[in-house]
């Protein structure tokens, strides 16, 4: 049996888009696979829900109306192209700006 590749499509600081809702957001962490309860996955409606063996990403989203943080399976995510920051009020405490679409991480701050 070969190794499972466990390296995500998206990178931390990408800016990416969800496939079929409308929100978008900054990833500010990644799982190799599934890492949720089994009751928020079976929340996601049947048609469109994931496999659980590929990487996870944990962001700093927005929509029209609020900021939050969301759970998104790779496949349903698409990288943004708008080229517009992300208006999530804790960017700034990982990130720094923007360059082309991409957030840097910010150094740890050690006392």
């Amino acid at each position: 049996m070969g190794a499972i590749n466990r390296t995500g499509k998206f990178k931390i600081g990408q800016v990416v888009c969800h496939r079929f809702f409308s929100f978008r957001g900054v990833i500010f962490d990644v799982d190799p696979t599934f890492n949720n309860t089994e009751e928020w996955w079976q929340s996601i409606p049947a048609n469109i829900r994931p496999r659980k063996d590929q990487p996870f990403y944990h962001l700093l989203a927005e929509n029209a109306e609020t900021t939050y943080v969301a759970y998104v399976s790779e496949q349903n995510l698409l990288p943004d192209e708008s080229g517009k920051p992300v208006r999530h009020p804790d960017v700034p405490k990982f990130f720094d700006q923007s360059r082309n679409g991409q957030y840097t991480l910010r150094a740890r701050q050690t006392n």
